[in-house]
């Protein structure tokens, strides 16, 4: 009488571990760029903020009811006070002005990864070391453009 073994033969084995290794390769590369699409969605994050500051902003500006007034007291920005467009046209009138104190003052940016630079016509995020990862707001349209892709991050 011969005796039962119970287990799996080695060819049995192999067959499931090359199997387990091609599931492996097709899944991988799904997972190895998290880290850019972690930074443009951050950037996203911040394209966002700057939506919805620019309405906020303006919102509080138009309640005012001077439409002269150059700042707008907005809680929690640094200061207090955001500086706003005026005499430009009724699209922008109201919005934070892309100098100092303006968007920088009404959004809130992660410190030491992302650097914004406030300008004349411009004011632009990047994601410091990705000179393609960015987002720009634009003073005379008060456009908000993003730059920034899995590509580009």
């Amino acid at each position: 009488m011969k005796a039962q073994h119970k287990g799996f033969t080695l060819v049995e084995l192999i067959v499931v571990i090359v199997i387990l290794g091609i599931l492996a390769a097709t899944a991988l590369p799904r997972f190895v760029n998290l880290g850019s699409d972690a930074r443009a969605a951050n950037m996203q994050a911040i394209a966002a903020s700057m939506e919805a500051a620019k309405q906020l902003v303006q919102a509080k500006w138009l309640v005012a009811g001077s439409t002269t007034a150059t700042t707008i007291p907005l809680p929690g920005a640094p200061g207090n006070d955001v500086l706003v467009i005026t005499a430009v046209g009724a699209v922008v009138d109201g919005f934070p002005e892309t100098a100092a104190g303006g968007m920088e003052d009404a959004i809130t940016v992660p410190t030491g990864t992302v650097a914004c630079v406030p300008g004349g016509a411009t004011f632009v995020c990047t994601y410091t070391g990705f000179v393609g990862c960015t987002v720009t707001y634009t003073r005379a349209s008060g456009a908000v453009t993003v730059a920034a892709t899995a590509g580009t991050c």
